[in-house]
């Protein structure tokens, strides 16, 4: 899903240790040479991290190999410009613009619970962030939307059948539809059904599901196809009509 060339392999650099899994982030070094092409070479990259000009979720990042991951709000306040990471619909991520409001916050999910030292509540979302005392509503699996300056809770979406879904793993990477049922497979992995906006239904693991909006309003701007996943002749179809 990085996209590169066949320069890639071996020679691809290596993610730091980060708030992302290795196999699951995009490091700052490809997102300004690759991506957004701000550097021709890694050392141009390491030249503008080091003068601080690169931030990741409004901290400023001078590693060139930080991991950056799925719903991270990467800032250029230089070129004023900020992307948030998401999948489009094969499962690759795509830098989506974000104007000034949006790039306020952002959306994780929450991958753990549990009671700390001094009986103190506390959840884990799925980039390394542990809030206290996070409002009692909140259960594993729901999203929180963090002000990314305050890193403070502002709104809670939970995870119901009827709420708009992206898929974040697995075959059906990047795809977004609203969440139908869920069976129960206790010892074994639950499963989801999704409908999309066309009306196709599709299954998958309930932890790859990431709840971005309430009823069919997602809550953050979506990028280019809206996760509607195309057949290949669909794809042809939509090609033969941007070349007319």
């Amino acid at each position: 899903h990085w996209m590169l060339d066949k320069m890639g392999g071996i020679w691809a650099p290596r993610p730091s240790t980060g708030p992302h899994k290795l196999r699951q982030c995009l490091p700052v070094i490809l997102i300004l040479r690759e991506r957004l092409k701000y550097a021709l070479n890694s050392r141009e990259v390491l030249t503008i991290c080091k003068n601080k000009l690169v931030k990741v979720d409004g901290k400023v990042r001078t590693d060139p190999r930080f991991p950056a991951g799925f719903m991270d709000v990467v800032t250029l306040e230089k070129a004023k410009e900020s992307f948030r990471l998401l999948h489009d619909t094969k499962g690759r991520y795509v830098l989506h613009r974000l104007d000034k409001e949006e790039a306020k916050f952002k959306l994780c999910k929450v991958v753990s619970s549990r009671t700390g030292t001094k009986k103190v509540p506390m959840i884990t979302t799925h980039d390394g962030r542990t809030i206290r005392y996070p409002d009692p509503v909140i259960k594993v699996d729901d999203t929180i939307k963090l002000d990314l300056e305050s890193g403070k809770i502002t709104k809670v979406l939970k995870f119901e059948v009827g709420n708009l879904v992206a898929i974040t793993k697995g075959r059906n990477c990047g795809r977004i539809g609203t969440l139908v049922s869920r069976d129960r497979h206790p010892g074994s992995f639950d499963i989801i059904y999704v409908k999309d906006s066309t009306g196709h239904t599709f299954a998958t693991r309930m932890s790859s599901a990431f709840v971005i909006g309430e009823g069919n309003r997602p809550v953050i701007s979506l990028p280019k196809g809206k996760g509607v996943k195309l057949s290949i002749i669909e794809e042809r179809a939509a090609r033969m009509k941007g070349q007319k």
